[in-house]
């Protein structure tokens, strides 16, 4: 079994609010009595946190549902609850992370230490102490705590790597990334040797050093799902510069050239801005028969496409990695390259996008009302359905306030529009009532 997992589904719930307290403080030598209702403790958050020592998104294989604890409820004497810790949930550098409904980009998470929210504990109920005032100095109103959120989370893990190895299966990656780093991946002589992605440190001699990732290898129609598909095609978009590796031996009978053509193209179709990263072209297994020639015929058709007569042409080194021949030189150009090459910001035109201003727009309904077949009526909503949760109704001037309420959302006008009847059941949720002209 693989113990790589790159992309995986979470169910995050937040904590609910503690509820706030009727309580009345009465004690003997105590002349200013009255409310004593504390309120609730917030909800714990599910927040989550990089660390650096995870490279994949394993530890989810087998525990994908995370709750936080609820706050503590109010206390009398004025007390309040405590309030629940936060939930953190370790993820590897490199996450995505989106909501799986909507697909909506929350985070992208790259530094040690860094933290999201994605889903927020809910707030605290407030005891009756809260609701005091010189109309009412003894209330018995207290509000529950408000629900916490509650959504299914996307996580997408895109190695951090500076260099990407690229290529058709069997043209030598695993052996490149093998010689140049401390890295041991399996190596075979049969296709698709690698299955998962592969890093390795890569100090050069004059001390400046580089991540290298070796990826499954590609195929015609990758892009498309075909072979190991778009499984990997991911982790090679934070990659800096692309090592196209080609086999010019031609061994297996495919043309040089129209290898790096498909594979240019998988690239492409999967996301267009990875034609943005320089690439080197890597000529491997030079030490072969007819791998001069070949090299030979492929520069001439390079240099044949070439679009921009005045651009510099791509670089290609020759390199044997059972023999090492030329990987110094690729070694340095490479890190020669990645000084002269920026990052590239994956998500900033969609972080752009999802950038909300808060004004007050109210332009969302807070209800929705629905006829049933007995005639009832069911109001559905969710502003409606959280104040209906965070209304105590142990005390009867609590119900009072949750009528008030309701009353200045519009719902007694708008069931009376749509021709409700004194005695007509309302439900919203379980709670069930009579509407009354």
């Amino acid at each position: 079994m693989s113990m790589f997992l790159d992309q995986v589904t979470i169910e995050a719930k937040a904590g609910k609010g503690g509820d706030g307290m009727v309580a009345f403080r009465r004690e003997k030598y105590v002349p200013d009595g009255g409310p004593a209702g504390g309120d609730g403790g917030k909800g714990g958050s599910i927040i989550l946190v990089v660390d650096e020592g995870l490279r994949t998104l394993m530890d989810f294989r087998f525990n994908r549902q995370f709750r936080a604890d609820a706050g503590e409820n109010g206390m009398s004497k004025g007390k309040h609850g405590r309030g629940a810790e936060d939930t953190y949930v370790k993820v590897p550098q490199g996450t995505t992370v989106r909501d799986a409904d909507t697909g909506a980009l929350l985070g992208d998470l790259i530094e040690h230490g860094e933290t999201l929210v994605v889903a927020k504990g809910g707030r605290s109920g407030r005891g009756n102490i809260r609701f005091a005032s010189p109309k009412n100095p003894a209330p018995e109103i207290a509000e529950n705590g408000e629900p916490g959120q509650e959504r299914r989370i996307e996580l997408e893990l895109k190695v951090l790597a500076d260099v990407g190895l690229v290529g058709f299966p069997s043209v030598g990656k695993s052996t490149l990334l093998s010689v140049i780093s401390s890295a041991r991946p399996k190596i075979g002589a049969y296709h698709f040797t690698t299955l998962v992605p592969n890093l390795g440190m890569v100090h050069i001699p004059d001390g400046r050093s580089y991540v290298v990732a070796d990826l499954p290898g590609l195929i015609e129609g990758a892009s498309q799902g075909v072979g190991l598909g778009t499984q990997f095609l991911r982790h090679i978009e934070r990659t800096r510069v692309i090592l196209h590796m080609i086999d010019m031996s031609g061994m297996e009978g495919r043309d040089p050239y129209e290898d790096y053509l498909t594979i240019n193209n998988e690239l492409k179709t999967h996301n267009l801005r990875l034609l943005e990263r320089p690439q080197i072209i890597v000529a491997n297994k030079m030490d072969m028969p007819d791998a001069q020639e070949n090299l030979k015929i492929f520069k001439e058709k390079l240099a044949a496409e070439q679009e921009d007569e005045f651009a510099d042409p791509i670089p290609v080194f020759s390199i044997s990695g059972v023999t090492h021949q030329g990987i110094d030189a690729l070694l340095s150009a490479t890190a020669d390259l990645l000084e002269v090459t920026p990052e590239f910001l994956l998500y900033d035109e969609e972080l752009e996008e999802d950038v909300v201003e808060y004004n007050f727009v109210d332009d969302e309904p807070a209800f929705e009302i629905q006829r049933e077949p007995d005639t009832s009526w069911t109001l559905s909503g969710e502003k409606l359905e959280k104040l209906l949760e965070m209304t105590n109704f142990g005390h009867d001037e609590t119900i009072m306030r949750f009528a008030r309420q309701l009353r200045t959302m519009g719902v007694d006008e708008a069931l009376r529009a749509r021709g409700a009847k004194d005695g007509d059941i309302v439900r919203i949720g379980k709670f069930e009532f009579e509407f009354v002209e």
